[in-house]
């Protein structure tokens, strides 16, 4: 029992950090109708930014993590305005072709730059941990799911309260609408896709504070965010969240008693369940 406690503790705390990856993902595709192909490069990339603020400058990486959103949030804003807009009206073929040719660029300037050694971001308290009724919690890994939950609820306050918010959800539902009431589409979908981008890096930083970066992380990555996006449904950031948890939970629970080479089978095994069983996502609306 005890075993089975610590892993479903595992799972959501995976399952939070995996929610954070799928949310930029999430907030692109419900708004400006693209499937970004290139978040699993930007989640990458801001494990980078973290990683050599870290080694370089001695920056907490958890202080660096605003640092890293900022940076992604700025190169997201300029590859939208000056990549994808001209584009946004097209096929959404062109748009998956545009955003894999972007992530493949990203991938190989990474290795070129970074070279593809697998690096880590190891802070002095990395292994510090808490128990609880026999329970190990890692600290690294519980200050990753606050700042996941926390960065949801935000963006969730955001969307919902502030007047760039709402023009962002008015794009996304009517944008014909939105522009009878002075929504600009150009600096509107601009915005989320950085804000999609930051959220990409903020992810990367955590996602290396756990786990062992590369230049070739992102394509499982953006994989996997794919996944959540689908299971918690693109209208509601806690539907993510949701998703999220669920499949950590699964995963950690199909390692243990299946095999952990079977983890990616769970994952891709539920998303044929849920396009068949409810295709709007967990929390979603339906029709």
């Amino acid at each position: 029992m005890a075993l089975l406690a610590q892993i479903v503790v595992s799972g959501v705390l995976l399952g939070g950090l995996y929610a954070l990856m799928a949310l930029g993902l999430a907030l692109v595709w419900g708004v400006l109708n693209i499937v970004n192909l290139s978040h699993g490069a930007l989640i990458m990339l801001g494990a980078y930014a973290t990683y050599f603020l870290f080694t370089g400058a001695h920056v907490d990486p958890f202080a660096a993590l605003p640092l890293a959103a900022a940076a992604l949030f700025a190169a997201g804003y300029l590859i939208q305005r000056g990549i994808l807009n001209l584009v946004i009206r097209g096929p959404m073929f062109n748009t998956l072709l545009i955003t894999f040719g972007i992530e493949v660029i990203l991938t190989y300037l990474a290795q070129l730059w970074f070279s593809a050694d697998y690096r880590a971001i190891n802070p002095r308290y990395a292994g510090s941990s808490y128990t609880f009724g026999g329970v190990t919690v890692p600290l690294v890994q519980a200050l990753g799911f606050a700042i996941a939950i926390g960065l949801t609820a935000a963006m969730w306050l955001f969307l919902l309260h502030s007047r760039t918010g709402r023009g962002i959800r008015a794009a996304a539902q009517n944008l014909v609408a939105a522009r009878l009431y002075g929504v600009d589409p150009k600096r509107i979908y601009a915005l989320t896709f950085g804000l999609g981008a930051a959220l990409a890096g903020v992810a990367g930083g955590l996602y290396g504070t756990v786990s062992q970066i590369n230049p070739y992380i992102g394509g499982p990555l953006t994989a996997k965010s794919f996944v959540i996006a689908i299971i918690g449904g693109l209208d509601n950031p806690f539907g993510v969240v949701v998703g999220g948890l669920f499949l950590g939970i699964v995963e950690s629970l199909t390692a243990l008693y299946v095999g952990p080479t079977y983890r990616d089978v769970a994952s891709f095994g539920i998303l044929v369940l849920v396009l068949v069983a409810r295709p709007s996502g967990l929390l979603g609306r339906t029709a």
